[in-house]
Protein backbone atom coordinates (compact mmCIF):
# COMPACT_ATOMS: atom_id res chain seq x y z
CA UNK A 1 0.00 0.00 0.00
CA UNK A 2 1.43 3.37 -1.02
CA UNK A 3 0.01 6.41 0.56
CA UNK A 4 0.55 9.53 -1.33
CA UNK A 5 0.08 13.16 0.04
CA UNK A 6 0.71 16.47 -1.79
CA UNK A 7 2.10 19.87 -1.34
CA UNK A 8 2.70 22.47 -3.71
CA UNK A 9 5.08 25.69 -4.15
CA UNK A 10 4.78 28.71 -6.80
CA UNK A 11 6.98 31.29 -7.04
CA UNK A 12 7.60 34.36 -9.12
CA UNK A 13 10.95 36.79 -9.35
CA UNK A 14 14.17 36.46 -8.66
CA UNK A 15 15.65 34.95 -5.44
CA UNK A 16 15.65 37.98 -2.97
CA UNK A 17 13.26 40.13 -4.48
CA UNK A 18 10.40 37.32 -5.58
CA UNK A 19 7.56 35.45 -3.71
CA UNK A 20 5.69 32.52 -3.30
CA UNK A 21 3.15 30.55 -1.54
CA UNK A 22 3.28 26.93 -0.75
CA UNK A 23 -0.26 25.19 -0.13
CA UNK A 24 -0.68 21.51 1.09
CA UNK A 25 -3.65 19.08 -0.26
CA UNK A 26 -5.41 18.86 2.90
CA UNK A 27 -5.91 22.79 3.09
CA UNK A 28 -3.73 23.24 5.92
CA UNK A 29 -1.71 25.53 4.37
CA UNK A 30 -3.02 27.44 1.57
CA UNK A 31 -1.24 30.04 -0.32
CA UNK A 32 0.80 30.73 2.77
CA UNK A 33 3.41 33.20 1.53
CA UNK A 34 7.44 32.72 1.77
CA UNK A 35 10.67 34.12 0.50
CA UNK A 36 13.66 34.91 0.89
CA UNK A 37 12.86 37.91 3.53
CA UNK A 38 10.75 35.04 5.68
CA UNK A 39 13.99 32.39 5.32
CA UNK A 40 16.88 34.68 5.70
CA UNK A 41 14.87 37.84 7.52
CA UNK A 42 12.43 36.83 10.07
CA UNK A 43 9.42 38.32 7.93
CA UNK A 44 5.94 36.98 8.47
CA UNK A 45 5.53 33.80 6.22
CA UNK A 46 6.81 30.38 6.75
CA UNK A 47 9.99 29.30 4.66
CA UNK A 48 11.35 25.43 4.01
CA UNK A 49 12.93 24.99 7.45
CA UNK A 50 10.56 25.38 9.49
CA UNK A 51 7.96 22.87 7.61
CA UNK A 52 10.63 20.32 7.58
CA UNK A 53 11.05 21.28 11.45
CA UNK A 54 6.70 20.97 11.96
CA UNK A 55 6.74 17.48 9.70
CA UNK A 56 9.55 15.98 11.62
CA UNK A 57 8.59 16.68 15.26
CA UNK A 58 5.16 15.29 13.91
CA UNK A 59 6.09 12.45 12.33
CA UNK A 60 8.80 11.69 15.53
CA UNK A 61 5.66 12.26 17.90
CA UNK A 62 3.11 9.81 16.10
CA UNK A 63 6.05 7.08 15.69
CA UNK A 64 6.59 7.28 19.77
CA UNK A 65 2.70 6.85 20.53
CA UNK A 66 3.03 4.28 18.07
CA UNK A 67 6.24 2.38 19.61
CA UNK A 68 4.87 3.03 22.91
CA UNK A 69 1.46 1.56 22.10
CA UNK A 70 3.18 -1.67 20.97
CA UNK A 71 4.85 -1.86 24.49
CA UNK A 72 1.29 -1.29 26.30
CA UNK A 73 2.13 1.85 27.02
CA UNK A 74 0.42 5.57 26.21
CA UNK A 75 1.14 8.92 26.07
CA UNK A 76 -0.84 11.11 28.29
CA UNK A 77 1.36 13.85 25.90
CA UNK A 78 4.11 14.01 24.02
CA UNK A 79 5.55 17.87 22.96
CA UNK A 80 8.11 17.90 20.72
CA UNK A 81 10.45 20.67 18.75
CA UNK A 82 12.60 20.27 15.70
CA UNK A 83 15.32 22.84 15.67
CA UNK A 84 16.34 22.93 12.20
CA UNK A 85 19.67 24.19 11.62
CA UNK A 86 20.75 25.84 7.84
CA UNK A 87 24.22 26.53 7.42
CA UNK A 88 26.42 27.97 4.48
CA UNK A 89 28.73 25.78 2.68
CA UNK A 90 30.63 26.01 -0.17
CA UNK A 91 28.08 25.41 -2.73
CA UNK A 92 25.56 26.76 -0.90
CA UNK A 93 23.08 26.15 1.96
CA UNK A 94 22.72 22.85 3.59
CA UNK A 95 19.94 21.67 6.41
CA UNK A 96 23.14 20.03 8.79
CA UNK A 97 21.30 19.05 11.79
CA UNK A 98 17.65 18.75 13.08
CA UNK A 99 18.07 18.89 17.11
CA UNK A 100 14.58 17.32 18.24
CA UNK A 101 13.42 17.87 22.36
CA UNK A 102 10.71 16.16 23.23
CA UNK A 103 8.78 15.93 26.52
CA UNK A 104 6.50 13.09 26.77
CA UNK A 105 4.10 12.15 30.01
CA UNK A 106 3.46 8.13 30.18
CA UNK A 107 2.49 6.92 33.40
CA UNK A 108 4.52 3.71 34.63
CA UNK A 109 7.49 3.06 32.49
CA UNK A 110 10.58 2.38 33.56
CA UNK A 111 13.23 4.76 32.21
CA UNK A 112 15.72 2.10 30.74
CA UNK A 113 12.39 0.86 28.57
CA UNK A 114 11.40 4.10 27.75
CA UNK A 115 14.84 5.51 26.72
CA UNK A 116 15.01 2.09 24.08
CA UNK A 117 11.55 3.25 23.34
CA UNK A 118 12.67 6.73 22.30
CA UNK A 119 15.67 5.94 20.66
CA UNK A 120 13.84 3.31 18.37
CA UNK A 121 11.27 6.22 17.28
CA UNK A 122 13.78 8.73 16.62
CA UNK A 123 15.47 6.00 14.55
CA UNK A 124 12.04 4.80 12.94
CA UNK A 125 10.53 8.05 12.28
CA UNK A 126 10.08 8.10 8.38
CA UNK A 127 11.14 11.63 8.23
CA UNK A 128 14.16 11.12 10.03
CA UNK A 129 14.88 8.47 7.55
CA UNK A 130 14.70 10.65 5.03
CA UNK A 131 16.75 13.40 6.16
CA UNK A 132 20.36 13.20 5.34
CA UNK A 133 21.09 15.77 8.68
CA UNK A 134 22.71 15.02 12.06
CA UNK A 135 19.86 14.14 13.92
CA UNK A 136 19.56 14.57 17.43
CA UNK A 137 17.54 13.80 21.21
CA UNK A 138 17.30 15.23 24.17
CA UNK A 139 14.19 14.55 25.68
CA UNK A 140 12.06 14.86 29.61
CA UNK A 141 10.07 12.12 30.88
CA UNK A 142 7.67 13.16 33.09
Amino acid sequence: MTIHKKGQAHWEGDIKRGKGTVSTESGALNQQPYGFNTRFEGAAGTNPEELIGAAHAACFSMALSLMLGDEGYTAQSIDTTADVSLDKKDAGFAITKIALQSKVRVPDIENAAFDAIIQKAKAGCPVSQVLNAEITLDYTLN
